[in-house]
């Protein structure tokens, strides 16, 4: 998932996706490339879970998944309270270090 955002393109779709379902063609509109070329960014965040494509007629809609970036929050949620509680040591060894400069 982190591999797929990144990108800015697909950044910036799954941006585009949060204020709802769009079609390829609308999603491809702002960028100067084709529609193949944004196909195959769908793709890639199709694969790991960010978006899906519905049918509707004979559009198929791309809608965000946001349940899957829960699970990425969940992670760096975890490694930020991980991180800070080891960086919290460091500070604290380190003034242990300046109080006793003998140690």
């Amino acid at each position: 998932m982190f591999a797929a955002l990144a990108d800015r393109t697909r950044r910036d779709i799954v941006a585009r996706l949060a204020g709802g379902e769009a079609t390829v063609t609308e999603l491809a509109a702002p960028y100067g490339m084709s529609v193949q070329a944004v196909s195959q960014h769908l793709r890639v965040l199709e694969r790991c879970g960010l978006i899906s494509r519905g049918r509707h007629r004979q559009t198929r809609p791309c809608r965000l998944e946001p349940q899957a970036l829960e699970s990425a929050l969940s992670w760096i949620q975890e490694s930020r309270r991980v991180w800070a509680e080891r960086m919290d040591g460091l500070e604290a060894h380190l003034d242990r270090l300046r109080e006793d400069p003998q140690r």
